[in-house]
């Protein structure tokens, strides 16, 4: 019997939650550790890899708790491989620490965030957004982040394809953000074939008795010392020269300090990922991410069907911010609206980016989601008022 080449065969549909398509998304990426503990709305993410990981030759563990589990990721990439975690509201908040020694040391990781409502304990199986900015901002010191705001199943899928590339890439930890609506509704996706190429991280080659572990080329990204290979490194958590040792000279924590920013800089046409739609002549804009997106989706259909000229733009590249790309979609525009569930975290990033104009927001605190309909009389007061 002949083997089926199945490179180009048609899809295979499969009803996917969000969270299961994460977990298989980390399988095709090449994911090969997980560590984690449980915490809802995320914990379907660690059961499914639980037994897929062993299945693909990968290794599963549970810690005993989420700063141990992010610890135990930083030391799985350093030890060569491509490693995730998942978790939510307080458990996200105990992995800051090590979130920004992996930032700082420029150890590649993937984490997802499945945003559940707060602050504190909150409420587990409510949705919220209200982590924007601390997926930003919630280490200390200065760093850059990467994070992605997928808004459905199959996005999330494509999505962590791209986080680990990108953590691959950029030699850094990338954030992969949704909502408990996206992650535990269950959608028809699209999955088969061959997975696409992964980017590879780019390993240590030349002379070992020169290599430093912090000196970067054109791409500013430093190649990373394979273990086995023979190459000296030295990791901390401290400012650092290019030897890897601790230093604070002035000039030399101003230049790699900077490096951080800059690598991610110059990787723009890499990382930027967002969605417009109907922006070319919109006199109101809306900006949503997650589960508030989808229903701004639908809201923009109803305000162009009742004539009022309304558009969507959706960063699926949450941070860095795509600036550009906002200012293009937004050109025409007189108002923007932004629908989160939260306060108003987003909103106050669009109010930066766009000082000229008029910014209104449509936040919502009660664990319940933002529908269509609350959506579409916003704009629909928007549109009449400018």
């Amino acid at each position: 019997m002949n083997a089926i080449d199945r490179s180009h065969a048609k899809p295979a549909a499969k009803l996917l939650s969000g969270n299961a398509a994460c977990a298989q998304g980390a399988i095709d990426a090449g994911c090969t550790f997980f560590a984690g503990y449980p915490i809802t709305p995320s914990s379907e993410i660690a059961e499914r890899l639980s037994v897929l990981l062993p299945k693909a030759g990968g290794v599963f563990i549970q810690m005993e708790d989420e700063i141990a589990a992010m610890a135990a990721v930083v030391g799985a990439s350093m030890g060569g491989v491509k490693a995730l975690t998942a978790t939510s509201g307080p458990g996200f908040s105990l992995k800051q620490e090590n979130i920004g020694y992996a930032a700082g040391a420029e150890i590649p990781c993937v984490i997802v965030n499945v945003m559940r409502g707060g602050p504190s304990t909150g409420m587990p199986t409510r949705p919220s957004q209200a982590d924007i900015f601390q997926t930003r901002y919630g280490s200390h010191g200065d760093y850059p982040m990467i994070v992605l705001a997928p808004a459905s199943a199959r996005e999330i899928y494509d999505e962590t394809l791209r986080a680990f590339d990108l953590a691959e890439t950029c030699r850094t930890p990338v954030i992969l953000l949704y909502d408990q609506v996206i992650a535990q509704s269950s959608e028809t996706v699209a999955l088969g074939g061959r997975p696409p190429a992964h980017a590879t991280r780019k390993w240590a080659s030349g002379p070992r008795e020169s290599y430093k572990p912090y000196a970067a080329g054109g791409d500013l990204v430093p190649p990373m010392p394979r273990p086995g290979d023979g190459y000296r490194t030295h990791t901390t958590g401290l400012t650092h020269s290019e030897s890897g040792f601790p230093s604070q000279d002035p000039e030399t924590v101003t230049r790699n300090l900077g490096r951080l920013y800059a690598k991610l800089e110059k990787h723009r046409d890499l990382i930027d990922s967002y969605e417009a739609v109907c922006c070319e002549d919109a006199e109101v804009v809306i900006v949503a991410i997650g589960i508030s997106a989808r229903a701004a989706r639908r809201a923009v259909d109803a305000c162009r069907a009742e004539g009022h000229k309304v558009g969507l733009f959706r960063p699926i590249t949450l941070w860095p911010f795509p600036e550009i790309a906002l200012r293009e979609a937004t050109r025409t525009a007189k108002a923007i609206l932004v629908p989160e569930l939260n306060i108003g975290q987003l909103r106050l990033e669009i109010e930066r980016l766009l000082r000229d104009r008029r910014v209104e927001g449509l936040h919502l605190i009660s664990g319940e989601p933002i529908t269509p309909a609350q959506i579409v009389a916003a704009a629909t007061k928007l549109a009449t008022e400018v």
